[in-house]
């Protein structure tokens, strides 16, 4: 299955645990699970609203980012301008994180909308092919308007666990109704469901991030200059993680930047493995007639 077509099951698995959430809330609460259902969906969509047209301010704020003219960032600058002529898309606002931590993202709600980032670690690690590469990978991301989906699955994960504490701490306190077996049955779901719901979230966060790198690939049309990219970053964030903001926007960057430690990393990993994803692309190189 393509990546857009892995990201709409996998959202239409989610929208199912929201339904399950519904019941169950609706069935302790409102003697109608169809009345929990609609409530939390409108729930949600408020909170879609507001990340839609905030997430990016609210993005580049927690990492302090400040948006730059080509008078102070020619090199990146002209990369990003680079890249968007290639893809025929329009050229996005550019901005600078200050850190040494080498790595990039992209935000924004649409292409006309949209910011790429790049931090000043970046910017000593990576020659111009290969910051090419990884401009081209997040102006994929910014194409297929990933940030927008990772933004509404993020919210329905977080709508899904807010219904769903809701439901445990309502029954624990004597909340809602305890008969036939309801209450049981509610904590069970209150308590698994929303495990589910990040695993889904992080499904679809990797999906998008193979689909981008192979898009990303071809727009400069050599898959190993972003291969050597994704090297190069994955040693420099391991060696120098980022330090401050928060780890639940770790998928917008094009590798993990947060210390890694724990023996769930790699289930509850925003992003693919590293190996994977330079696999793949050496597969494009080969498939191309460069490696």
């Amino acid at each position: 299955m393509g990546a857009t077509a892995r990201t709409m099951v996998l959202f239409l698995f989610m929208f199912g645990l929201f339904m399950v959430i519904g019941w169950a809330i609706g069935g302790l609460f409102f003697d109608n699970w169809i009345y929990g259902a609609v409530f939390f969906l409108i729930l949600a969509a408020i909170f879609n609203l507001i990340s839609y047209f905030y997430s990016s301010k609210i993005v580049l704020w927690s990492y302090r980012a400040k948006i730059v003219d080509e008078n102070q960032a020619p090199r990146l600058y002209r990369s990003v301008r680079r890249i968007s002529s290639l893809a025929g898309m329009p050229m996005p606002k550019v901005a600078i994180v200050p850190t040494d931590t080498p790595n990039a993202f992209a935000t924004g709600r649409n292409p006309k909308n949209a910011v790429v980032a790049a931090t000043r670690g970046i910017l000593k690690l990576l020659d111009d092919d290969e910051l090419d590469a990884v401009i081209a990978h997040e102006m994929a991301h910014v194409k297929d308007r990933d940030i927008l989906v990772m933004s509404v699955a993020a919210t329905l994960a977080g709508a899904i666990s807010f219904a769903a504490r809701w439901a445990f701490w309502g029954m624990l306190f004597g909340g809602g109704r305890r008969d036939n077996g309801t209450a049981i049955i509610a904590i069970i779901v209150a308590i698994t469901v929303p495990i589910a719901a990040v695993l889904i979230q992080l499904a679809i966060s990797r999906s998008r991030e193979f689909k981008a790198d192979e898009v990303g690939a071809r727009t400069i049309g050599r898959p190993m200059n972003l291969a050597k990219a994704l090297r190069h970053l994955e040693e420099g964030n391991q060696r120098r993680p980022l330090d401050y903001g928060s780890p639940a926007s770790g998928s917008l960057w094009i590798v993990n930047p947060f210390k890694r430690t724990g023996g769930l990393v790699k289930l509850f990993s925003t992003h693919p493995p590293m190996e994977e994803r330079i696999r793949r692309l050496e597969k494009m190189a080969h498939t191309m007639g460069q490696y």
